[in-house]
């Protein structure tokens, strides 16, 4: 590794997120908008993934529950991800598939939200999970990578971001995120 090497991996991520944002800015306004409707509602949002995507859907939900920009209310929102004595015992008892789907079906109700969170779209405990959330009533939403692989069939709104490489995908993610938190933030406090 030298300094061009760095300087081509973030004139790569640089270009990935010029080309993503303005393909996917009213899909993302969307989006947003439906979490924020939900909140408003009385509802939450479930987010969940695996490392690097699990480490996202918290960050996520500590934006929502705490503040990304401005004070206001706190938003109801869980990680599926941060409870390991739940975590462990599902994935004990029902194997790691049922991990994220057990926890939709104690927490998850109609109208809620489930963000799903995978680079590749198959993990197969969000696969389950979003199954499970589709099943009932909640709105899925899919982040993912390239083509957004089984998920793609499963939400009711794909956020896919087009690159086969995982750190770009997780790059875009983060970005992605913040965007969706800015959204809820400015939407969640209106009539």
């Amino acid at each position: 590794m030298n300094a061009q090497d760095i300087q081509r991996l973030v004139a790569q991520s640089v270009e990935l997120k010029q080309r993503f944002f303005p393909e996917n800015a009213s899909l993302l306004l969307e989006v947003g908008g439906l979490m924020a409707d939900s909140l408003r509602a009385g509802g939450r949002v479930l987010a969940f993934g695996n490392g690097g995507s699990a480490s996202d859907a918290q960050h996520f939900v500590a934006e929502l529950v705490g503040r990304l920009a401005r004070e206001r209310r706190g938003l109801s929102a869980i990680a599926l991800t941060t409870d390991p004595s739940v975590v462990t015992a599902v994935s004990n008892d029902m194997g790691f598939a049922a991990v994220f789907r057990r926890q939709v079906e104690a927490h998850g109700r109609k109208g809620d939200v489930a963000l799903g969170i995978s680079t590749s779209g198959r993990s197969p405990n969000v696969v389950e999970a979003l199954r499970a959330a589709r099943a009932r009533g909640l709105v899925t939403v899919g982040l993912t990578g390239d083509g957004g692989g089984e998920l793609a069939g499963l939400v009711d709104r794909l956020i896919a971001v087009p690159h086969p490489d995982t750190q770009r995908v997780q790059e875009v993610h983060s970005m992605v995120l913040h965007v969706l938190a800015q959204v809820i933030e400015e939407a969640a406090e209106r009539p």
